[in-house]
């Protein structure tokens, strides 16, 4: 194990100590709020050192073993001890290794929250729209197969069946930390099947994964900045959803960001939700603008999250996926549409803390 990393979890062996006594004190529970805080970083600092505790027992191990080894002396079972305690050892270090690292990384917070997923067809004409619509398709699988919930905030359709926008929910666990390297441009090439001549076509879409705010955050935005519209809906829903003004529009004045929601029947739902979204924007926006001041020191996996650009490509004559962050190259095309993303996810989850460590590692040295 690298010394930096050493050096950091010494210093949680040296916290915990610090966070138990703090918590025995008698005049703790007088104020709650500091309390629960302790609590809290108890339970995370308790879990690292714990294995970090774990981790320097089973060095003692490998060493014990080692010097079994040593002194021997052609003892025949002496040393198919002692090489089986080596063995056992060393893969266990190895994953324990693993492990700490993982814990060692800087959290992001929004990574446990639900997520809005935005679509736009982009260039392409109608071929971009009928992309549009198998992206929504493909991350409804993907979710669906990790448990998660899945809803319609609102959409545009498109006569051939696609869509021009559309707006999903995503609400689960560590929603936002799967989904948040979808943020990009996404690229086409097949031949569309409005192609008469069999050639292929380049389409783009855009798609934007937003964390959903805490039901706090909404309350921090002044009303008075607020324009909402209604309007009537369209699309599925029946005769009521075409008959009252229950769609909602929410324009943000001071920045110009626009929410709407349609997918319910009641008014006063449709705005809450639409106003989730908006928050959601606006928090985008700010982190967007946080990490284009940062771009130049961390040149982090997604850059600056500019919208525009192409973090991937979807080759169906050749069955490939590629994406071009992390020059991943993956032949597997048509199952990744049915939803199976998981290789992706963990690949570009991997890059990340990748970068991570090298960060601290550069920021410790």
């Amino acid at each position: 194990m690298k010394p930096f990393l050493r050096q950091q979890l010494a210093r949680y062996a040296d916290r915990l100590g610090e966070l138990e006594f703090l918590l025995s004190r008698e005049d703790i529970m007088k104020d709650m709020p500091q309390f629960l805080v302790l609590s809290r970083e108890h339970t995370e600092v308790a879990a690292v050192a714990s294995r970090w505790a774990r981790y320097q027992a089973r060095e003692a191990d490998l060493a014990a073993g080692t010097d079994m080894l040593k002194t021997a002396d052609g003892d025949a079972e002496m040393m198919d001890m002692a090489q089986e305690e080596i063995d056992s050892a060393s893969a266990e270090l190895a994953q324990l290794e693993l492990e700490l690292q993982r814990m060692l990384l800087p959290k992001d917070p929004d990574d446990a929250r639900n997520a809005f997923i935005e679509i736009r067809a982009g260039t392409g004409g109608d071929e971009s729209t009928l992309f549009a619509g198998d992206l929504a398709r493909m991350y409804t699988r993907y979710c669906d197969a990790q448990g998660w919930k899945t809803e319609i905030m609102s959409e545009s359709g498109s006569e051939l069946g696609g869509y021009k926008e559309v707006v999903l929910r995503v609400e689960g666990h560590n929603v936002y930390g799967a989904l948040k390297f979808e943020s990009g441009g996404h690229r086409v090439q097949r031949v569309p099947v409005t192609e008469t001549q069999g050639r292929i076509h380049t389409s783009a879409c855009t798609v934007a994964v937003l964390a959903e705010p805490d039901e706090q955050e909404a309350i921090k935005i002044n009303p008075a900045d607020l324009r909402i519209d209604t309007y009537r809906a369209s699309g599925a829903g029946g005769q009521h959803i075409n008959k009252t003004d229950s769609a909602v529009r929410i324009t943000h004045l001071p920045t110009g960001i626009v929410a709407e929601c349609q997918d319910g029947r009641s008014q006063h739902g449709n705005k809450a939700q639409a106003l989730k979204v908006l928050t959601a924007r606006i928090h985008e926006k700010d982190r967007s603008e946080r990490a284009a001041k940062d771009a130049a020191e961390r040149k982090g996996l997604i850059g600056t999250g500019d919208r525009s650009d192409r973090i991937r490509t979807y080759n169906f004559p050749q069955g490939r996926l590629t994406d071009h962050r992390i020059n991943l190259t993956l032949y597997k095309l048509l199952s990744i549409m049915e939803g199976d993303l998981g290789d992706v996810v963990e690949a570009l989850q991997a890059y990340e803390a990748a970068q991570q460590m090298a960060a601290l590692e550069v920021g410790l040295s």
